[in-house]
């Protein structure tokens, strides 16, 4: 076999790389929602013939690992031919949560299978209970259409009955259709790209994606090899599910040998009734964040970085659950605790290494109603920033997303553009880091007052809790959900839905980061 040039492994990292990123490109440049066109809540890859994860666009790290579970769920539900996709956002066979749609397609070169590309965007509705797809809900019945692997896309066409059914089940169909479209065009974006580099010397483009996720699994053994050998462990808590269960635990067990890591989430508490419950995916996803981010060499984000690690879970508990468990909240509210409990177990072992707790939280709000403007139903779904964990180098950042969520905000001008709302207030929220030799970073303030009669659901957390300090740092400020009518504010928890009127607001304030070291 030809020697494997490191010269060229960087090209090829690189050539993958820029497929991705230009599949992501046209995806929010053709998207009609501005949760993907501005937010670009959405991640772009490409796998190996079996489904392995060779790159991914720097979009969001919580889709890094899940998204590998998809493409396995349907390479082993459907027989995929040239020209098929298939879509799909069941969490219990690849998916995450409802609003999560992956869509996947299959690259043949001189009719043999050589890869897949695949992307996963968020839609601001997928049905169910409440406006957004994002309830504070029981049962995964109650979040939305589950899309079980199937294909949207037969031999180059578009299934119109496929797309008919999903767009008779959501609140606006013609926004869906037109980012479901735009995924498509997405993978055909990198179909194309991928042929491209084929046609060079197809046998060395596959040598090559090989030898990335090698590389990255070289990587992952030298830095955890620098991790001391041990056992380190830390738990941490969800406030609540929503659902009347409080103070629910994540915990992380982690041991430490030679090259190899194993986490153990098998200590956490039973799956709950409430909306955060998290699948095995999502659990992935937070490990390969985690220890990417520890990793002093730049390396992509591919399956060779999981290679020496072991996640361990027991089915049944809120971080792997069964059906039809409530998990709309489990994507975006316990994948940021399970990274709260991992950095709290390396804190351990690596100290000089770790920041303290960012805000926890990606404080979702969905809002939804007629838009009078239109005389059609409108959905409004978006994530806030708050403040990052300050580290033993710098102070936390303020403002800003963390950990599992890597989106954009919702610029003004386009939110009130696209729906009745009107933003009264956006601005750090000043002191609510925490203290410390380095201080944690501040969270925000955002305040929406609504131009129609909606409703409106957040599911948020660190609300009861605060983000830890490390190494004598103070704990950040918890965040605050409030709700205006009249003048008047009506505190509320971090998982509701409330009906508001024509005039009446929102206002989030979110968490600040935890500080790191005494003052002296």
């Amino acid at each position: 076999m030809e020697k494997i040039s490191p010269v060229e492994l960087e090209i090829f990292k690189n050539r993958f790389s820029s497929v991705a990123e230009e599949m992501g490109a046209v995806l929010q440049n053709s998207s009609y929602s501005p949760n993907i066109k501005e937010r670009r809540d959405f991640s772009c890859a490409i796998f190996d013939k079996d489904g392995e994860l060779v790159v991914q666009a720097l979009h969001i790290p919580v889709h890094l690992g899940s998204m590998a579970v998809s493409v396995k769920e349907a390479i082993k539900e459907i027989k995929i031919s040239e020209g098929d996709m298939v879509i799909l956002n069941d969490p219990f066979q690849g998916g995450t949560h409802l609003p999560d749609i992956t869509i996947i397609a299959p690259v043949f070169f001189r009719k043999s299978l050589c890869f897949f590309v695949a992307n996963r965007a968020h839609h601001s509705d997928i049905g169910g209970i409440s406006p957004g797809s994002m309830p504070v809900s029981r049962s995964i019945f109650q979040e939305g259409l589950i899309i079980p692997p199937v294909k949207i896309v037969k031999r180059g066409r578009i299934d119109r009955e496929i797309m008919k059914l999903i767009l008779s089940n959501v609140r606006t169909p013609e926004e869906r259709k037109g980012d479901i479209e735009a995924q498509i065009m997405a993978n055909k974006i990198g179909i194309k790209r991928i042929k491209e580099l084929m046609k060079e010397d197809p046998d060395k483009v596959i040598r090559y994606s090989d030898a990335l996720m090698d590389y990255a699994e070289a990587v992952m053994r030298d830095t955890i090899r620098r991790i001391p050998d041990g056992e380190y462990s830390f738990e941490d808590f969800m406030d609540d599910d929503g659902a009347g269960n409080e103070m629910i635990k994540i915990s992380c067990k982690l041991k430490i040998e030679g090259e190899e890591a194993y986490v153990d989430f098998s200590e956490s508490d039973p799956q709950t009734e409430g909306s955060i419950n998290s699948v095995y995916g999502i659990v992935l996803s937070a490990v390969l964040y985690v220890f990417r981010s520890i990793a002093e060499e730049e390396i992509p984000a591919n399956s060779g970085c999981l290679r020496p690690i072991k996640v361990i879970t027991k089915k049944g508990t809120v971080v792997d659950a069964f059906p039809p468990a409530a998990v709309a909240g489990g994507n975006v509210e316990t994948a940021q605790r399970i990274v709260d409990v991992i950095l709290g177990a390396l804190s351990k072992a690596i100290p000089e290494k770790i920041p303290a707790a960012s805000q926890g939280t990606m404080n979702n709000l969905t809002i939804g109603g007629i838009d009078p403007r239109k005389g059609k139903p409108f959905a409004y779904y978006e994530t806030i920033g708050g403040g990052m964990g300050a580290s033993a180098k710098q102070d936390g950042e303020s403002a800003i997303h963390c950990h599992m969520t890597n989106t954009m905000n919702t610029p003004i001008e386009a939110l009130e553009y696209s729906y009745p709302l009107l933003v009264r207030q956006y601005s750090i929220r000043r002191g609510s880091g925490g203290d410390g030799k380095h201080k944690g970073g501040d969270g925000i303030i955002r305040e929406i007052m609504v131009l129609s009669d909606c409703e409106v659901t957040v599911i948020s957390e660190r609300r009861k809790t605060r983000p830890y300090g490390l190494y004598g740092g103070s704990p950040g400020a918890s965040g605050k959900n409030v709700i205006i009518k009249d003048g008047k504010r009506i505190e509320c928890g971090g998982k509701f839905s409330a009906f508001l009127k024509k005039g009446d607001s929102i206002r989030i304030e979110t968490p600040g980061g935890g500080g790191w070291g005494f003052v002296f």
